[in-house]
């Protein structure tokens, strides 16, 4: 009988091992979770195998591995892309990038306008004199290198950008209130095709603010058409979302034309009550284009609230030559009775959001670099202007002056109407348009928009569970794939075999946002676990403090 029990003992080692060698083996499996893979299709139940940084199979795994995953009610999807993120010094503080990780955000897209590189050692003096609370050594001159700077110091989510149009300008001709020459237009298209090359993803501009708003078109198309040739996309703040949106909707749809480049609209919206109604012509003129094959696309933050500074509300004349001179000039009595003038002047030569939002009690100050005036933050100008005894033109110039910047601002905008309307659109991403924080430290001195804690859970759990807007798989793909496409960047914004493992694990029932205006540093709630490059970021809601971040190139890289 002991001889039949060990026969039977050996019998049973070799059949496990025998079992444990058919068994496929990865790093990790996700097991039994709703598989919504970015394309926009029904969701389906199925298990992800992971090997290394990339999904090795998708389907019912019969699996051995390090890590498993229950999945059972829950989503699975593809990690979520941040068309504009202001990360840049946000992640050199925190490489954690914990409000957007929180939320499913796998991918950063940094460089509305302006980008952190390439730099001149006069920019790079810019850049420590602009510095507040974060401070820093910039260890880096062109834009790839600080991206690859931030990926050596280690980010938890994967990191991209934009040359920003603005930042080649000032390389080459400073804050000037001019056209560049010849010359200096050709070395801002060199600086360009060297971002291209060094994986960037396209150029951007911002044309409401200074430097920006002095580029005129024939200037945007010769940029935009070195991003072109290499693959890359045209980016616009428009030069108004406002009085004149619709003219500058035309300026991003021929630069589009004559640059043979795609195109997209940064943070798509109608700015002020009296322009609420011009969002259907806008949309009409983008799917007109669209139907004329030019790929013209857009990405929007749903929220009615829109966040800059008090530059937004001053003339760009008065900015001209940088932020030194701004102040010098807001000192002077004569020019500060001209800038009240035109901050009280409806106009459709620039910008102002002052007037756009309708009455000082609308325009909130959220971020301050001056310790003494941070007990202001919170409050609105109207507020200020109140206790200060002055006006609330003169007090946004007074502000800026004290404070040495341009004073962090809220401005109410946007209508709730517009906002659903907006997320309809099949050819609208999303993005948080602010930097990805935490509820400590130096983050802790000021109010951000909530957004940055807010933007992605807030369109699954408010706009798709709650109202109904979208359906989650069409959310998802507009999280993921959409973007991904636009960008060209590669195997990365679905869940198929040989992607990227950049994937998200979150409960549908229970995602939403907290943050509030008044509130703003509470963490989204209902994503449960998140991988970066097959690295798992967040686990159970709690970051892991892995970093597996990487500088995501774009289709013009050139090894």
């Amino acid at each position: 009988m002991r001889k039949v029990a060990v026969f039977h003992y050996a019998v049973l080692i070799i059949l496990s091992a025998f079992v444990s060698d058919c068994l496929e083996a990865y790093d990790v499996v996700i097991k039994s979770g709703a598989i919504y893979d970015g394309s926009g299709g029904q969701s389906y139940i199925a298990d992800v195998g992971i090997e290394g940084d990339r999904i090795a199979a998708i389907g019912k795994l019969e699996a051995d591995a390090d890590l498993v995953i229950d999945a059972e009610g829950l989503a699975v999807a593809p990690g979520f892309i941040n068309m504009l993120s202001w990360a840049n010094e946000s992640l050199i503080q925190d490489g954690r990038s914990q409000s957007d990780i929180r939320q499913g955000v796998t991918l950063e897209i940094l460089g509305e306008g302006s980008s952190m590189g390439p730099l001149s050692e006069a920019m790079k003096q810019d850049l420590l004199d602009a510095q507040s609370d974060i401070k820093y050594a910039v260890e880096w001159t062109t834009l790839g290198e600080y991206l690859e700077y931030l990926e050596r110091r280690g980010v938890s989510t994967n990191i991209a950008s934009f040359v920003g149009a603005a930042t080649v300008r000032v390389h080459a001709l400073g804050y000037q209130d001019r056209a560049p020459t010849s010359a200096e237009l050709e070395q801002m298209r060199g600086l360009v095709a060297q971002a291209m090359r060094e994986g960037v993803v396209g150029v951007s501009s911002a044309l409401i603010y200074a430097p920006g708003f002095y580029a005129k078109s024939d200037e945007l198309i010769a940029l935009a058409e070195v991003a072109g040739k290499y693959g890359g996309m045209y980016i616009t703040h428009l030069r108004s979302e406002g009085n004149n949106v619709l003219n500058a909707l035309d300026e991003l749809i021929t630069t589009a034309r004559k640059a043979n480049v795609a195109a997209e609209v940064y943070h798509m919206k109608a700015a002020g009550k009296p322009n609420w109604g011009k969002l259907d012509a806008m949309i009409a003129k983008i799917e007109k284009a669209r139907a004329e094959g030019l790929k013209i696309t857009a990405d929007m933050y749903n929220y009615t609230a829109g966040a800059t500074g008090l530059d937004a509300a001053m003339p760009p004349w008065v900015q001209a030559d940088g932020f030194r001179a701004w102040v010098a000039r807001l000192k002077d009595p004569k020019i500060r009775r001209q800038v009240l003038k035109e901050m009280t002047t409806p106009t459709d030569e620039w910008e102002n959001l002052y007037l756009l939002a309708g009455s000082p009690e609308k325009v909130l100050l959220v971020e301050f670099k001056n310790p003494r005036l941070r007990h202001l933050t919170g409050k609105s100008l109207g507020q200020v202007a109140k206790l200060r005894g002055k006006s609330p033109e003169e007090t946004a110039m007074d502000l800026v002056i004290e404070d040495d910047s341009r004073v962090g601002t809220v401005y109410f905008l946007m209508s709730e109407e517009n906002v659903k309307k907006q997320i309809k659109l099949p050819w609208v991403s999303f993005c948080s348009d602010a930097g990805s924080l935490a509820p400590e430290g130096v983050f802790l001195k000021g109010n951000p928009h909530p957004r940055a804690y807010g933007s992605f859970a807030r369109l699954l759990g408010k706009y798709v569970r709650e109202e109904k807007v979208i359906k989650l798989a069409e959310a998802i793909r507009r999280l993921t794939s959409l973007p991904a496409e636009n960008l060209k960047i590669d195997r990365r914004g679905k869940l198929e075999k040989g992607y990227y493992a950049d994937i998200v694990v979150f409960d549908p029932d229970k995602i939403i946002d907290h943050a509030t205006f008044e509130k703003p540093h509470q963490y989204a709630t209902g994503m449960v676990h998140v991988f970066v490059n097959g690295t798992q970021v967040l686990k159970d809601g709690r970051h892991t403090g892995a970093k597996p971040g990487r500088f995501v190139r774009g289709p013009g890289w050139k090894k």
